[in-house]
């Protein structure tokens, strides 16, 4: 059952944050749908598989999302030069893959995000 949830949350994953990205900045890329889908699936083990407070599942799955946006990052900008995104203008950044405001935005979309793998635990994997 447990392999049908991690699918069930990398397919809804990926497309969420691709659905996201393009109401956001109106373009996305494919290893975005890949890189959500991943970070739906590990927010998914901690949401339900976790006896933690709401605020440590949220402040781990935002490690969680900023640990995939730079591992992701840093193959998909640096090592292959694909230029999906560059935050080395923004303060505080590291290597141009991750950065404060996008770090704190994952955590804000963590709040709904464990709620959400919360309550498709409930609604469908009883």
């Amino acid at each position: 059952m447990l392999c049908v949830e991690l699918i069930s949350a990398f397919v809804a994953g990926g497309l969420g944050y691709g659905a996201i990205e393009l109401l956001w900045r109106g373009r996305t890329h494919w290893t975005m749908l890949l890189a959500g889908g991943l970070c739906f699936s590990l927010m998914h083990l901690v949401s339900t598989r976790t006896r933690w407070r709401r605020w440590q599942m949220c402040l781990a799955s935002a490690f969680i999302i900023t640990a995939v946006e730079f591992v992701t990052g840093a193959v998909v900008n640096l090592r292959l030069g694909w230029g999906v995104w560059d935050y080395s203008a923004v303060p505080g950044n590291l290597c141009g893959q991750i950065c404060p405001p996008y770090c704190l935005a994952w955590l804000l979309l963590s709040i709904p995000g464990t709620a959400l793998c919360r309550g498709a635990k409930r609604a469908v994997f009883r």
